[in-house]
């Protein structure tokens, strides 16, 4: 089984921002939001992670730092210029010029497009893994959603249709035949 997990909170996040490449700490929800996540994911699982702190720090709650592997392909989007924004500062033509094309790349950023091909490349490398045993992936919002689109066979348009919740669990079955969708933004194990 893949499991692909979002980060746990960041200030940055609480405070409506855009976080793409910037690097902030998991705040004290965090921190408890990715002790809980452990809690749920099978023991011996091999992890997979971002190299950015918040999902670092995720995926050290799971097993010891010495145990993660880090892939710089599960990285969150590049934001570019708009890192760091408030959403609300993002225009209304932004937005819309964004949402209708995948090949859209913030000013300095990158393309949804170009996030879910080096996405499908890493889930590619897992997938045979992920046949056998358990393999956990701690991303961000956009990898997230391009393993839910290489799970479906569909493209990145999709990105925009989807909510991925913090500390979220996506979980997506792996066989001979390829990707199955079995759970998205499960967050049962916030619960309390």
């Amino acid at each position: 089984m893949l499991f692909v997990v979002r980060h746990g909170r960041t200030e940055a996040n609480a405070s409506g921002l855009l976080l793409g490449r910037a690097d902030p700490e998991l705040d004290d929800v965090g921190r408890r939001q990715a002790a809980q996540i452990a809690a749920v994911i099978p023991e011996g699982a091999t992890v997979v992670s971002s190299p950015l702190a918040r999902c670092r720090q995720t995926a050290a709650a799971i097993v010891s730092e010495d145990q993660i592997a880090i892939d710089e392909r599960f990285i969150e989007l590049d934001y570019g210029d708009f890192d760091l924004q408030p959403l609300s500062e993002i225009s209304a033509e932004t937005w819309a010029e964004w949402r209708a094309d995948p090949n859209f790349a913030p000013p300095n950023g990158e393309s949804l497009n170009a996030l879910g091909e080096r996405v499908w490349a890493g889930l590619g490398d897992l997938a045979e893994a992920a046949v056998t045993g358990d393999v956990v992936v701690v991303a961000h919002v956009s990898p997230i959603k391009a393993a839910v689109a290489w799970a479906l066979g569909v493209g990145m348009d999709i990105s925009w249709r989807s909510h991925v919740a913090q500390a979220s669990i996506v979980r997506i079955a792996v066989s001979e035949r390829g990707p199955s969708l079995h759970a998205f933004n499960d967050v049962s194990h916030l619960a309390g």
